[in-house]
């Protein structure tokens, strides 16, 4: 959450031309609601597990961006299934720099919360040992523009459309 997923994923499309799956979009889709909608009336688990059937329906034609939410790496079933769709990417940036991005919280559903920059920290202290596990290639975002991280993963990658 914050790390720019969402942007980034629009930049390598145009420089890759490969088409974007973004979970998020799929499940708002799926069940005609937006992401904070669903977890205030469907609740995070009922999220959690049409990420997973989200996940499970992409059957890329060829090579493709997907795009998950952070929580996606919560289910080990949904990181077996994203390093069988390919290269997964971690997007990382530091705690002050996430507390600035995430500032208004309005739209985040997990931020919803008393003290939204105790969640930041908690989410993240909870959640980087499983990105770390799960990535094949990880960025810092902090000092970076979008556009400046898509071709970082280009290169890194050395993709080609």
């Amino acid at each position: 959450m914050g790390t720019g997923k969402s942007s980034v994923a629009r930049h390598l499309e145009k420089l890759l031309g490969w088409p974007v799956f973004d979970t998020d979009g799929m499940i708002a889709e799926a069940l005609g609601m937006p992401i904070a909608e669903i977890f205030s009336k469907l609740g995070e688990e009922r999220f959690r597990t049409e990420e997973t059937l989200a996940l499970e329906r992409i059957q890329p034609a060829g090579r493709s961006i997907i795009v998950t939410g952070g929580g996606a790496i919560l289910r080990p079933h949904n990181v077996v299934r994203l390093s069988e769709l390919g290269t997964v990417v971690c997007l990382t940036a530091d705690l002050p720099t996430l507390r600035e991005r995430l500032k208004p919280a309005a739209n985040r559903p997990l931020l919803q919360s008393e003290n939204p920059d105790a969640t930041i920290e908690r989410l993240l202290r909870e959640r980087e040992p499983l990105y770390e596990a799960a990535a094949d290639l990880t960025i810092d975002t902090t000092s970076l523009t979008h556009a400046q991280v898509a071709e970082s993963i280009r290169e890194s990658l050395a993709l080609t459309p």
